[in-house]
């Protein structure tokens, strides 16, 4: 099949280019926040128990702990968690970067947060700072009692994002899962957690069932010293940590997965895209990447590209016609959790049948002029809602739709002319921040995420429900992640306003449903997913 030509003349390769290096950036993006570069959290752990968490606090130990940060067995970055107590409160600050190869350059990306607690390690402040090239994204906020959170974020220059935000209880932040399972019971092998994240990207609370899994020594570098003949620091003194190993209760069930000594702190962290933290010495976890990186600061391998790893191959697939059915066999991982049944889509054993919606599901079965009854609204509200970053309810939002709608009253035409306003009107361009629908719509560029939020808000803003898809687009023989809006007519109808398609082609493989933060989920079928594609036509 033949990708439509976009008015900026990016041809096929060169969109599998920008889509292969926003995604790794995204990634890269990611690591940083769920490195603890995130701003907050809430545990139902101690969920009610104030008095516990204050005197959980009194055993927290102010210091500074170091990690590499590696990627195949080769350190390209560096990571840090300072703890400050105070006679008012405890201040954690958290620091990562890196140098990730990706589309075959060198992508730089850093990311810092400082966030202020309370002895009781309830969040009071918070302020998180991320950069990549292209990209400066700045959240900050302050928590209103324990029922909601003032926040605001600013995205590459354009006007903050505020927002009020509802929560339940006092919330504490991510980095101090850790802290808090080991200070709370002595830690034993199969024991259980049941905490409720919140989500940074979509704002939403989200439960998360932690255990632990396994129980083991680690042998750390405690000090280094200057190796003159090799030019680099080496270990001089090492300690030996008991540390048991804290992972999801289900394999799809995302959060935390690593290894924690007792007093909570961070041995060893798996994180998305194929990145392990370590924690050793600063002279080996700083200065030795920095030695490093300047000897070879004028190669960039490729071997280790955290784009082309985000490719899942099929076996064959001649050209990109538009497929009005496709049939593939999805082998190598567990397929629980994933939205891969319903509508356009059907799972018979390990073989997934997507077709593209026929005629008679795009005629719309309710009326832009007719009052829907509550029932309808009450089934459709959250894909009629706003969101922190999807402000459907803007009135700059409202009066761009209504100026793409004209007079139009029919739900099928309009969105489809959403759809091909937001292709042509967006350039077509990588991008490394958080989509914020607003700013896309000031900016006017972007790649699939920013075409799914902006179409997503646009539709909801004048009653016609949406939602975001995520997961795998086929491009030049291989399967990359992808984001496209579903908005429903007479049942839900994939669109995809970046490839200018509607409906979209069957090429498509949705995995999630419900918000750009669920491709973390799909983070862990990087390597393991083997796509046989049994029929395309």
């Amino acid at each position: 099949m033949t990708l439509p030509a976009f008015r900026t003349g990016s041809t096929p390769m060169a969109l599998a280019r920008r889509e292969r290096l926003r995604k790794g950036a995204a990634a890269l993006i990611l690591v940083g926040w769920v490195a603890g570069l995130a701003l907050l959290a809430r545990r139902e752990l101690f969920v009610g128990d104030v008095q516990r968490l204050a005197e959980m606090a009194l055993r927290v130990n102010p210091g500074a702990t170091y990690f590499a940060v590696e990627q195949n067995g080769a350190q390209i970055g560096f990571a840090s968690t300072t703890l400050d107590t105070t006679s008012t409160g405890i201040d954690v600050i958290d620091y990562f970067v890196a140098d990730v190869p990706a589309a075959g350059v060198v992508t730089r990306a850093s990311a810092r947060s400082v966030v202020s607690l309370s002895r009781a390690l309830a969040l009071r402040t918070f302020n998180v700072t991320v950069t990549a090239p292209g990209a400066n994204l700045n959240a900050g906020g302050r928590t209103d009692g324990d029922s909601s959170v003032v926040y605001s974020l600013t995205t590459n220059g354009q006007p903050s994002d505020s927002q009020r935000i509802s929560v339940r209880g006092p919330i504490l932040l991510p980095q101090l899962v850790p802290l808090a399972i080991a200070l709370g019971e002595d830690p034993k092998v199969g024991r259980t957690f049941s905490i409720a994240t919140f989500d940074p990207q979509t704002m939403e609370q989200r439960p998360v069932a932690l255990r632990l899994a396994a129980e083991s020594l680690f042998v750390l570098v405690d000090s280094a010293r200057f190796d003159a003949d090799r030019a680099e620091w080496v270990s001089a003194l090492t300690d030996t940590v008991r540390a048991w190993r804290v992972e999801p209760q289900r394999p799809d069930g995302g959060g935390f997965t690593g290894w924690i000594d007792q007093q909570g702190r961070v041995v060893q962290a798996t994180q998305p895209g194929g990145l392990v933290l370590k924690r050793m010495a600063y002279e080996l976890a700083f200065e030795n990447w920095r030695i490093s990186r300047d000897r070879v600061a004028a190669t960039a391998a490729t071997a280790g590209d955290i784009i082309e790893r985000t490719a899942i191959a099929a076996n064959a697939m001649a050209g990109r016609a538009r497929i009005a059915e496709l049939r593939a066999r999805l082998t190598g991982v567990d397929l629980r959790g994933y939205q891969l049944d319903g509508g356009r889509q059907r799972l018979v054993g390990d073989t997934l049948i997507i077709t593209r919606e026929p005629p008679s599901t795009l005629v719309a079965a309710y009326s832009m002029d007719a009052e829907r009854p509550r029932q309808w609204r009450d089934r459709f509200r959250r894909e009629l809602g706003a969101e922190p970053m999807l402000q459907a309810r803007s009135g700059e939002m409202v009066r761009q739709a209504v100026r793409i709608v004209g007079l139009e009253r029919d739900p099928r035409v309009i969105a489809e002319k959403l759809n091909r306003w937001v292709f042509d009107s967006l350039k077509k361009e990588v991008t490394f921040s958080v989509p914020n629908a607003l700013d896309v719509l000031r900016a006017r560029k972007g790649d699939c995420n920013e075409h799914t939020q902006l179409y997503v808000a646009l539709a909801r803003s004048i009653n016609i429900p949406a939602r975001i898809a995520t997961g795998l687009a086929y491009v030049r023989g291989k399967f990359y992640y992808h984001a496209w809006p579903e908005v429903f007519l007479g049942d839900w109808v994939a669109v995809d306003p970046t490839f200018g398609q509607f409906p979209a082609d069957a090429a498509h493989l949705r995995f999630s449903v419900g918000g750009l933060a669920q491709q973390t989920e799909l983070i862990r079928l990087v390597g393991n997913l083997k796509i046989d594609v049994v029929e395309a036509k």
